[in-house]
């Protein structure tokens, strides 16, 4: 009422009627111009985040402006604001497809935390709807700092596509010394065996029917879908392409990681070669 009145009357002669003492309005006057402050950065880092984020990552982001913020808070900011992140937890549905039979070991078992860069590379491939048909994206991760090194684009479930994700790697590939997948046939041929045994990289395959074995490229994948492919109408391959390139590139150097203790991969990266020096 004193605030909407500020225009008529002086502020003392408001307080005095309604019996408010003029340091409570400064005070709540002071408060709300904060919250208002508060507010307008938590929307601008859901903005940035591609309206991705929930509570959890905002709240990372603010701690690093220098606010100390509670997630019930920032929650209740952004169901005022009608902010309501893309981000949901999908569960994993297995789809009936043809087995790799090889008799390869599972040598990675699960150890997904890796202390060296291209120690391990995993890789997965997914579905996304262009212009009606359906086409395939496949991407290599290094479990080192989860970083997406490589990808490719097509219109076939196939070893070219691999390849192509493969050759697209910008590293000495000597350095990777295990190629971790799940047991799609596409993992599995001539031409794929040929790449590896030419730059001495090891394999090693998931146990059949067991997609907990390659987590995190399935996982990488469930983000991929929810942020990228979910919100997208792609017309044609090249822009499907030109698309992916923004996204890896955004996931690899700006999005948080809780993973890797809400650093970028790229960060992440840049923090172990920092404590290596």
């Amino acid at each position: 009422m004193i605030k909407n009145n500020r225009h008529k009357y002086s502020i003392s002669a408001m307080c005095r009627v309604l019996q408010i003492p003029k340091s409570t309005y400064y005070y709540e006057a002071k408060d709300n111009s904060s919250e208002d402050g508060l507010t307008s950065t938590i929307i601008d880092i859901f903005n940035e985040s591609r309206q991705n984020y929930g509570t959890r990552k905002i709240k990372f982001e603010l701690n690093k402006l220098g606010y100390v913020i509670s997630r019930r808070r920032i929650g209740r900011i952004m169901k005022e604001q009608g902010l309501v992140s893309t981000y949901t937890i999908a569960q994993f549905k297995p789809h009936p497809t043809t087995c790799n039979e090889s008799k390869q070991k599972n040598e990675l078992d699960r150890k997904f935390d890796q202390e060296e860069e291209l120690n391990v590379v995993v890789s997965d491939l997914t579905y996304v709807r262009v212009n009606q048909k359906w086409h395939y994206v496949c991407v290599f991760i290094d479990l080192f700092n989860r970083e997406i090194i490589g990808y490719s684009t097509g219109p076939n479930k196939d070893a070219a596509l691999v390849y192509r994700a493969f050759a697209s790697i910008g590293r000495d590939l000597r350095k990777i010394q295990y190629f971790h997948t799940d047991r799609g046939n596409e993992f599995k041929n001539k031409l794929i065996d040929e790449a590896l045994e030419t730059f001495e990289i090891k394999r090693s395959l998931s146990m059949k029917g067991c997609p907990y074995d390659n987590a995190v490229a399935e996982a990488t994948f469930k983000i991929i879908k929810t942020e990228f492919i979910r919100r997208r109408q792609f017309a044609s391959l090249e822009e499907l392409t030109i698309e992916l390139q923004d996204y890896i590139h955004w996931f690899n150097y700006i999005l948080i990681h809780g993973t890797l203790g809400y650093l970028s991969p790229i960060e992440y990266k840049l923090e172990h070669l920092k404590k290596v020096v």
